[in-house]
């Protein structure tokens, strides 16, 4: 079975290519340039395919594939410099996806799994969400990863490729970069946070359940043509979380208490509010579906996960501190 994985060098993408080449399979990771090959984890093949749009040559990538996992996406931009960003996430998400999907039908490709996002959902709720729910994306990622499952399900309708969609939250590990990483830092270094009384509810997913869900969505005869909401096991409150990140790097937890409204407050003057939002809202997802017609459950804990994470953090500060 050969797999070709775009966003190969990425965070999620080096966990796949590394699992699935240690079970045996073929794997080729796509990549920009022939060079980044030494970024790809030992015994995957890379494929030079430039940059991601709707000309991008992927014929011999594809050659002998039998599955894409496609992982490669334009995310979230903290500083965003583009005059038209929607335009921007959808020259890449959406239309570079289209010509990935079209060339891989067209190369006989037998399955195409397609890492979306929660936030095609929408950004947080008090109910969990389910794969039921009408979409709701608020922002230009969200809308473009939405428009990009629509245009996968009529290209699976035309040729008959298969196609998986997995909707995962935050996803957290060894790699991790972004606000978790930010996190880690500031709870690592000691600093007090004022989130002691939140009472809010978060999925996220560990690396490693993220690349089981994406074995068995790529093996699974029952996964063809569904979309899945996956998660860790248990969702978890700010202040919770927290004391978990604490205990994974063996010291004590640094919270008090400040209200929500001058939490809002002060983030409002920090330009911080959709950061500080998402640590006093709720967002959950019901995995009630892959469980039942996959039989999938997460193999690995939270506290597991944040144990390996909090590893690979202190082991790459060691790193960089003694350099």
């Amino acid at each position: 079975m050969r797999v070709l994985v775009t966003g190969a060098t990425g965070f999620v993408g080096t966990a796949l290519c590394r699992r699935t080449h240690q079970e045996g399979w073929l794997v080729r990771g796509a990549v920009r340039n022939i060079s980044d090959k030494e970024r790809l984890p030992q015994g995957v093949e890379a494929a030079p395919i430039g940059s991601i749009g709707p000309d991008t040559q992927w014929e011999s990538a594809l050659a002998g594939v039998d599955i894409v996992v496609h992982l490669a996406a334009r995310t979230h931009v903290t500083r965003e410099i583009a005059p038209d960003p929607l335009r921007a996430f959808r020259f890449v998400n959406v239309q570079g996806t289209e010509r990935l999907a079209r060339v891989a039908a067209a190369s006989g490709v037998k399955r195409f799994v397609y890492l979306s996002s929660v936030k095609v959902n929408g950004e947080g709720r008090e109910e969990p969400y389910t794969e039921l729910d009408p979409p709701a994306p608020e922002d230009p990622y969200g809308i473009s990863k939405w428009e990009t499952e629509q245009l996968l399900l009529r290209i699976a309708a035309e040729t008959g490729m298969e196609i998986v969609i997995i909707r995962p939250p935050l996803v957290y590990g060894p790699g991790v970069k972004a606000n978790f990483l930010t996190l880690m830092n500031i709870v690592a270094r000691g600093v007090p946070l004022p989130f002691a009384t939140v009472n809010n509810h978060r999925s996220l997913i560990y690396l490693d359940n993220l690349v089981d869900v994406i074995v068995a969505c790529s093996t699974r005869p029952e996964a063809a043509g569904k979309t899945y909401l996956v998660s860790d096991a248990t969702a978890v409150s700010t202040p919770e979380l927290i004391r978990q990140i604490a205990l994974a790097f063996d010291r004590p937890a640094r919270l008090f208490t400040l209200s929500p409204q001058l939490l809002r407050f002060a983030a409002k003057l920090l330009n911080k509010t959709s950061t500080v939002d998402r640590l006093l809202g709720s967002l959950t997802v019901n995995t009630s579906k892959i469980r039942k017609e996959l039989g999938w459950q997460p193999p690995y804990t939270m506290k597991d996960g944040l144990r390996k994470t909090a590893a690979w953090y202190m082991n790459t500060s060691k790193v960089e501190n003694s350099r």
